[in-house]
């Protein structure tokens, strides 16, 4: 059982011999006037459930539960774990879909998902922020992809009101890797308040912040609420004095609903029940207690008396959800009431959160924190999908520009490792003599590109995958533009890369000194280092790091056994010859291969009486390409980069799917 709290404020919670007020000196309150202005928006379900498979059988979440989320209130969504909280909200906001029936209104009519989540923002329990922007950056990138060209006069206006408001203003040149667990919370808001959603989730927004972090975390959820939006948390066991911030509260124990209506209305109504809240107990703590059987099984009287949430606890009265329709789209309509038995109690307070004041009275919608220009969307992203490209392909170069690992490390291991293979294969290009080791080295050539391309974007990529389905889901970007700039971002740098150390290998090894042979050789490792980075988006879209780092490299076993450096094509046996078509590697070794020695090399040279490797055409025919095509070569690379990278792509929509 959960210890009873001493602190003042339960104390005052539970002193109902005289009405408490707790004055706080307001300060000037400040607006969001140059937001965009959005409707408001209630959001009704009736008959919800939710239904998971366990391997043959099936598993209800949720049971029917009904219930109503007004505009204008914090509501909270409370009840012990495994009570289904996190998959109400998740139905709610639309992120889950599948497995799930009843009905969902908004504003009183069957509510269009695709509208709905233009007008609504779900934050998510971790802040999936991007780590290598500063404050000022990233809420300028939201900006751009969530409202476009329509205010792009009033951009830095709506940036900057917003900061003040969450109080980040200070802290605009900042990393977003550097502020606190609070001030990410509140970047995580900042950014999708730039569109000014009316509805608003939150999952456990108090998760991993100390006491005073978390009263400025709802305090900020107040101010939100009191502009006239709908705001909607999960929370686990708030305190007394968080409890007393939340203007509704719904309660779930074991899929059902067992409360719906005002948090100051809970006590009276256990009480009413048989339930009596012990004094200087806090009532959130005490209904979850109750929930858990703690106090004995009282989870179905409450449900009967609440109707499972098709009944409303407010201001002493049972409220019916007149406006919600079951199945057959008949009303449901309720009379029951409960009698008043404790006086009026209430505990106000008026929360300053960085010189923002919540009154107890809700502010006018009309000049509210809902901004002043008034907008439905029409469309269903902010900016079209070719912006939305450059915006995220600028905030992916800066990323790399950033990143020590991606960029710097990357770049110092191609400068080193290409000047000790130049030092190991010194000088032997041009002899005769040597030909044997000058294909090690060209086949050692597709190995390092291959594995330094593909590690770095399985490494990399994954980490992208929150990030993404966060944005996503609230509508900042399509997931084409989002892929086809992650796509191109890298390849400027991984050319630079491949440039550099081709150049150096290339020349330490007195490979032929003619530009038409070095831009040959050259195009077949970029391109060999193109489709490996194919190749671990592939894995990194469809697999986790640590599966995708295992399985990648087990993965290019059969590209290397085929890639006819070990075996010649004429000796591997018929029914395992398809595999070196597949192999990419063997398209790069080939190209190379025939950049050295074929288009009528003169002879090699000769440093010992007998050479049998001195004519080129000798190399060729030993390695069975006597009529191979470097065309053929090219050909072959490109249609598998674009087949891996449409491969990626498809992987990467079922993924997002799947982990919705």
């Amino acid at each position: 059982m959960a210890s009873c709290s001493n602190n003042k404020d339960n104390i005052m919670l539970q002193n109902r011999s005289q009405d408490v007020k707790v004055q706080i000196v307001p300060a000037q309150q400040k607006k969001l006037v140059h937001v965009i202005k959005r409707e408001k928006v209630d959001l009704s379900f009736s008959n919800l459930s939710y239904t998971v498979k366990q391997g043959k059988q099936e598993k209800v979440i949720l049971k029917n539960v009904s219930g109503r989320l007004r505009s204008g209130e914090l509501t909270a969504i409370m009840g012990p774990s495994g009570a289904g909280k996190s998959t109400l909200l998740n139905i709610l906001t639309g992120y889950k879909t599948d497995g799930t029936k009843g009905q969902i209104m908004m504003n009183d009519q069957e509510r269009d998902l695709s509208k709905f989540r233009k007008l609504s923002a779900y934050i998510m329990q971790d802040n999936q922020l991007h780590g290598n922007l500063t404050v000022d950056e990233a809420m300028s990138v939201a900006a751009k992809l969530k409202i476009g060209d329509k205010m792009k006069h009033e951009q830095e206006s709506v940036i900057s009101e917003i900061l003040d408001t969450l109080g980040l203003l200070d802290h605009r040149k900042t990393m977003t890797s550097g502020l606190s667990g609070g001030q990410k919370k509140r970047l995580s808001i900042a950014l999708e308040l730039v569109s000014n959603p009316p509805i608003m989730f939150f999952d456990e927004p108090t998760s991993g912040l100390d006491s005073s972090s978390c009263f400025q975390c709802i305090s900020l959820l107040k101010t939100l609420a009191s502009g006239g939006r709908t705001i909607i948390c999960t929370i686990h066991q708030p305190s007394a004095r968080l409890f007393e911030m939340f203007d509704h509260l719904y309660t779930l124990a074991d899929g059902q609903c067992v409360y719906q209506g005002s948090t100051d209305r809970l006590v009276e109504f256990l009480g009413q029940l048989g339930l009596q809240c012990p004094s200087y107990h806090n009532p959130a703590s005490y209904i979850i207690e109750v929930a858990c059987g703690e106090y004995g099984e009282h989870t179905r009287t409450l449900v009967n008396a609440i109707k499972n949430g098709q009944e409303d606890i407010r201001d002493g009265k049972v409220v019916p959800q007149l406006a919600i329709t079951d199945g057959l789209n008949n009303s449901n309509k309720f009379a029951h009431d409960i009698k008043n038995t404790i006086g009026s109690m209430k505990v106000a307070s008026e929360p300053v959160y960085q010189g923002t004041t919540i009154e107890d009275d809700k502010v006018n919608a009309d000049s509210s924190l809902l901004g002043h220009i008034v907008e439905t969307p029409t469309k269903r992203y902010g900016n079209s999908e070719l912006g939305q490209f450059f915006i995220i392909l600028n905030r992916a170069l800066i990323f790399s520009r950033r990143d020590w690992t991606l960029m710097y490390l990357r770049l110092f291991a191609h400068i080193l490792v290409g000047f000790l293979i130049g030092a190991l294969y010194w000088q032997i290009g041009n002899d005769g003599n040597k030909v044997l080791s000058n294909l090690g080295f060209l086949f050692f050539n597709m190995l390092f590109l291959m594995y330094t391309s593909m590690t770095i974007t399985i490494l990399s990529f994954p980490l992208e995958m929150p990030v993404l389905l966060k944005e996503h889901f609230n509508r900042w970007y399509s997931l084409r533009s989002y892929y086809l700039a992650i796509t191109v971002s890298d390849m400027p740098f991984q050319t630079i890369f491949c440039v550099i150390y081709v150049t150096i290998v290339y020349l330490m090894t007195a490979q032929p000194l003619e530009f038409f042979r070095f831009g040959m050789f050259l195009s077949a490792c970029l391109l060999v280092s193109f489709v490996a980075q194919s190749v671990g988006l592939v894995v990194g879209a469809a697999m986790n790091v640590q599966n995708g780092v295992f399985l990648a490299p087990v993965m290019s076993v059969p590209f290397l056994l085929f890639s006819g450096f070990f075996v010649s094509f004429d000796a591997i046996p018929i029914y395992l010859r398809w595999i070196t078509y597949l192999s990419y590697i063997r398209y790069g070794f080939e190209g190379t291969a025939l950049a050295t020695y074929s288009f009528d090399r003169p002879k090699l040279q000769c440093f010992v009486n007998y050479c049998h490797f001195k004519k080129p055409e000798t190399t060729l025919e030993e390695l069975d390409m006597t009529d191979a095509s470097y065309l053929v070569d090219v050909v072959a690379l490109v249609v598998i980069f674009f087949v891996l990278r449409v491969a990626a792509y498809l992987f990467l929509k079922w993924k997002l799917k799947t982990n919705r």
